[in-house]
Parts: C-alpha cells; structure tokens; sequence
C-alpha cells in the first residue's frame, strides 16, 4: 500500500491497464503463460529428436539386415547404405578359409583386381578379389566398406555376380566374389570366332538359341536390381557379363550403379567411362536416366551376342551416333540374326523410352521367340583386331 500511495501522489492518475485489483491477477498470468510457452518449445525440441533418432534407426536396420534371408527393398531411395560397426560382419572371411594363387588381373576403381583360389572345408573354388589400394584415406575405407555392402544386397539374385566373403575389419581390405569360368562374355564370344572356346564342357555350340538363352538370364538380373533395388546398372554391355558352365550368365560390372546410387547423381567421370554406342539417346543428351534407358543397352548387348562380339554401329563414328539415331536410324540385321530377334532389338532400342519394353515383358518375349530360333553354331570367319574393335566402339585407344 505504501507503494501505491507513492505513486499515486506523484502521477495523479493510476498508469493504463493496472486499474485497482489489477496488478496480482497480472504478476501471477504472466508468468504461468510463459512458462507454459517454454515447456511447449522443449517438447518439440525433444520430439523432433527421438523422431530422427527412431528414423536413423529404421534406416540402419535396413541396411544391416541385407546378410539375412529375403533381399531387401530399398525403396527408401538413393544412398541408404551407409557403413556401420559390424555391417559387414556376417560376410567376413572365415579363419579356417585361405585364398592361395593369388594373381593380379587388373586395375579397378579401388585398387588391384586379382585372381585366386578359395580353400574352404577341402574345396578349392576359384575367385576374383577386389581389393583395395594401399594408402587409402578414410573416406575411400568408408566407401569401399559401401561398396561390399551394396553386393551383399543385390548379390542375392542367382544372375548376379555373388561376393563370398570380405576383409574390412583390417587391412588388407578386399571383397572375394565368385567366379565363372570362361569368363568376360565379350572375350567369350571373341573366341568363337577363333573356334577355340576354351570351355572343355558344352560351349562347343553357341547358337542363336543360345542368344536366347544368355539374354534371358541378363534380363532376370536386371529386372532383379531395379525391381528389389530400385537400382540403374548403367553400363549394360557384353564386357560386363560373365558367362560360366552350363550357359549360365551373370550380371557384373556394377560399379556405375553403386557410385551413381551413392552419389544420388551421375557425374561426368562416370558417363565418360560408359561408351557412347551403348547410351541411350536420353543419355548422350544429359537427360534424366531410367530403368528404360538400359533396355535400350540390352538391345546392344543382344547385337554382340549375335555377332560374336561386334561393336555396335560399325559404319558410325562415336560422334555421329546421335544425329543419325536422332533420324531414326537403326543398325542392319546382322548375318545369323533372325527376324523375331532382329525385332526384339529394335523394339529395345525405340528413340522414346516409354516405348521399349520393360524387363518383364523382355523375358516373356525372349520365351516365345526361342522355338523360332536357330540351333546351329554361330561363327564368323573374321578375327577379331583388338585396337580396331576399340576404335569403333568408342573406347580408350590401345596404347
């Protein structure tokens, strides 16, 4: 009261909004409204917490359960895959297991690509090891650990390349995935040409049934990758197959895919790695890339097979491939090539990717057709020159 009375004797008049009986109600709503907004502020703070650590969560379990029975959809999109503790532990090389003849085979993106055979339990099994190159940094380890993760994921199908085991605990890191015997599909089928399969089992006859046969099992692969996967592969081509006993062919070469679904775009670095006579017309003009796009390189890879491994477009130049598909022009029916599958190329390589077919109706094709095809074997007389295959096809020159 005494200082009420102070002020009303200096000023005359009470101030506005603090009329008598006023003044508690104010100094005990105020504050509560206050607190009560703090405590609203907090609780968001601590709900948009625990939702993207629930979230994290759900997208680690997903990656890590790809070691256990049924694949994995990663519908979630691009770049799930992220390494983690222990995510490759199911796949790490057992210590009863040892790889002996190890030879080097090439050079990879990651390192040296070698050559060995795989004692496991008294069995020898041949292998190919990816490794990865001495002095790496963090970020190649962290990458190369995605990489296995990704094989494991889509290496479940049985016409893709499967990886055995792996070594990223500590160095040296590699991935050990199977082999086939012969091999590369391209060389394969470079060595029909010589009459010299090499195979010592039932390669003696590639056909046009064959063909059939071989592109089949590609098309299962593919349709695997993106249906499961929601991946491209990106780099569909008879240099990325292989093709073991018994005509069974698995899709290999999934480098692009990984890089492009880690990097949840395509650099140039990978387009340039990827001939332009294997591009869909989209690609070559740096539009979007669909699943259509390599349906439109299967129907190249369908060309190889038939021609024992030709470049594609051999009356071309790499750089007028564009301006003449852009006319609608289509390569000639190949020696040996009969109509339905002469047909089933073109219907892969239409200029608009809304009208090639889809993986599926690829195989129910390729079913159809292969009472139609030729059983005698496939030969050409021509040999194949290494440096002038190079030269048309687009690819880097022989040194």
């Amino acid at each position: 009261m005494a200082v009420q009375a102070q002020y009303n004797s200096s000023s005359g008049s009470d101030p506005v909004g603090y009329e008598e009986g006023s003044g508690p109600f104010a100094l005990i709503i105020i504050p509560s409204l206050l607190a009560l907004s703090t405590l609203i502020v907090v609780s968001q703070i601590i709900w948009s917490f625990v939702t993207k650590r629930s979230s994290a969560q759900v997208i680690t379990g997903s990656s890590s359960s790809v070691n256990e029975g049924e694949p994995v959809p990663l519908d979630t999109g691009v770049g799930t895959l992220r390494p983690a503790q222990g995510a490759l532990g199911l796949w790490e090389m057992p210590a009863l297991c040892t790889l002996v003849g190890v030879e080097p085979l090439q050079m990879g993106h990651y390192g040296p690509i070698c050559t060995a055979q795989l004692k496991e339990d008294n069995t020898s099994t041949a292998v190919v090891i990816k490794t990865l190159k001495d002095r790496s940094n963090q970020s190649e380890a962290t990458e190369f650990v995605d990489f296995g993760l990704f094989l494991a994921a889509v290496s479940k199908h049985k016409n893709i390349v499967k990886m055995l085991y792996c070594q990223t605990r500590r160095m040296p890191m590699y991935l050990v995935l199977e082999a086939s015997f012969p091999g590369n599909l391209l060389h394969f089928l470079w060595s029909l040409r010589e009459d010299r399969c090499g195979a010592g089992d039932n390669f003696q006859v590639f056909s046009e049934m064959s063909v059939y046969l071989a592109a089949k099992q590609v098309a299962a692969g593919l349709d695997y990758i993106h249906s499961y996967h929601r991946t491209i592969h990106g780099d569909v081509a008879a240099r990325n197959m292989l093709i073991g006993s018994g005509l069974s062919v698995k899709v290999s070469g999934l480098d692009w895919a990984f890089k492009s679904r880690q990097m949840r775009m395509v650099d140039k670095e990978q387009e340039v790695n990827v001939p332009v006579k294997w591009q869909a017309p989209e690609r070559i003009m740096r539009l979007p890339i669909t699943d259509r796009s390599d349906v439109w390189s299967f129907g190249i890879l369908l060309y190889e097979m038939i021609t024992l491994g030709s470049p594609p477009y051999p009356d071309l130049d790499p750089s007028e491939v564009l301006p003449n598909t852009l006319a609608h022009y289509r390569m000639k029916r190949p020696e040996n090539c009969g109509a339905p599958l002469y047909d089933l190329i073109k219907y892969c390589c239409m200029w608009n990717f809304k009208d090639r077919p889809v993986y599926s109706a690829i195989i129910r094709l390729l079913d159809s057709y292969k009472y139609l095809a030729d059983t005698k074997p496939l030969r050409s007389e021509q040999r194949m020159d290494i440096c002038e295959y190079r030269r048309i096809a687009g690819l880097p020159r022989c040194q």
